[in-house]
């Protein structure tokens, strides 16, 4: 994290950093192998590269790992001590659990005080905390000094929201108490769950209302405001997920955008076919340009959105800290009255 402030070292000692010294990750995001990280000043990337997030003694380092995937590199020093000569380190790191982590299966420590948490579950979230001491030596009387220093990393389990697509399209109509309105939508869904099928997606939530509008060349016309979602979890997604170690999201979100995608480009041709393939003007009509598409996400239990607390994080589903839960797929962790839900992950109160 950030570098020493301008800390002096025991007397006789040089000063720990330097004006004009590199200050370190605020927060560090690690999904699938890469690192997204937010950076202060003047910052290396190439610290990025290393997959390394450094201690500040000032103040705790959050960082947010994706559900499966190995942290970074916890380094129990600030960057700017890490670039000088460290004499009899010492390091001791202790987990969210308060446990002693050397020799435990499931991190990777490494005898310059990096720690790497592997496969990071849900319950792995927390405080890690290490604290470093080593020894100043003063030049002229050869008289050692101890220091201690203590660092926290706040590490936060995190998935990535699942995406569905609210679309809102417009079709003119020869009149609203018509009972072809309802037949055509029904047909509309028809036709749209047959483009998408292969993408184990469907359409959710379709609802149409019909508006008299004046228009100042038309005169009054009829319109159908047709909405509907669409839905990366249709008939036969549980069978694509099986196939996929651990999570499924990256997969089904790839899949939804590729069915928004064609349904856009259905629509697109929908006007072209309407234009140009009909002598008679058809009695339901797609309005041009009406066609629109929002991005809606949603976290699964356990985990929600929080712009605030998370805001290096702000568009991950990070895990529900103690003292809220999430029980259902909305995208906000809600409180509990005191004194639930302790743990992280909390799908209720109790």
């Amino acid at each position: 994290m950030a570098g020493g402030g301008g800390r002096t070292a025991a007397a006789g000692g040089r000063p720990r950093c330097p004006p004009g010294a590199l200050l370190a990750l605020v927060a560090v995001v690690v999904a699938a192998g890469w690192v997204r990280a937010e950076l202060k000043e003047e910052q290396s990337i190439d610290l990025i590269g290393k997959n390394e997030v450094y201690g500040d003694t000032r103040h705790e380092v959050n960082v947010y790992v994706k559900v499966f995937t190995n942290s970074p590199f916890l380094v129990c020093m600030d960057l700017a001590l890490s670039q000088e000569r460290i004499i009899d380190p010492n390091y001791l790191w202790i987990g969210p659990d308060g446990r002693d982590l050397q020799g435990q299966g499931y991190v990777n420590l490494t005898e310059t005080g990096k720690l790497m948490v592997m496969g990071f579950r849900v319950s792995m979230s927390g405080a890690y905390l290490c604290t470093l001491s080593h020894k100043v030596i003063e030049t002229s009387t050869q008289e050692e000094t101890e220091i201690v220093e203590a660092y926290k990393f706040m590490v936060y389990a995190y998935r990535e929201a699942d995406h569905a697509y609210q679309v809102s399209v417009r079709f003119t109509t020869t009149r609203c108490r018509l009972k072809n309105n309802g037949l055509f939508v029904e047909k509309l869904n028809k036709i749209l769950n047959s483009t998408i099928s292969h993408l184990t997606c469907h359409i959710t939530d379709s609802s149409y209302k019909c508006y008299s509008i004046r228009t100042p060349k038309n005169g009054l016309q009829y319109e159908l405001f047709v909405n509907f979602l669409v839905n990366p979890l249709g008939p036969g997604w549980e069978e694509v997920c099986h196939r996929i170690p651990y999570d499924c999201e990256d997969v089904t979100n790839r899949r939804v955008r590729q069915a928004a995608e064609r349904i856009g480009k259905f629509f697109h041709q929908l006007r072209d076919v309407l234009k140009n393939e009909f002598h008679a003007v058809p009695t339901i009509q797609y309005v041009e340009n009406s066609f629109s598409m929002t991005p809606i996400d949603s976290c699964r239990p356990g985990f929600g959105k929080n712009h605030h607390t998370h805001q290096n994080c702000a568009s991950c589903c990070v895990v529900c800290g103690p003292g809220t839960y999430s029980p259902n797929n909305e995208v906000m962790c809600r409180t509990c009255p005191s004194p639930g839900a302790r743990i992280y992950g909390a799908k209720s109160c109790y």
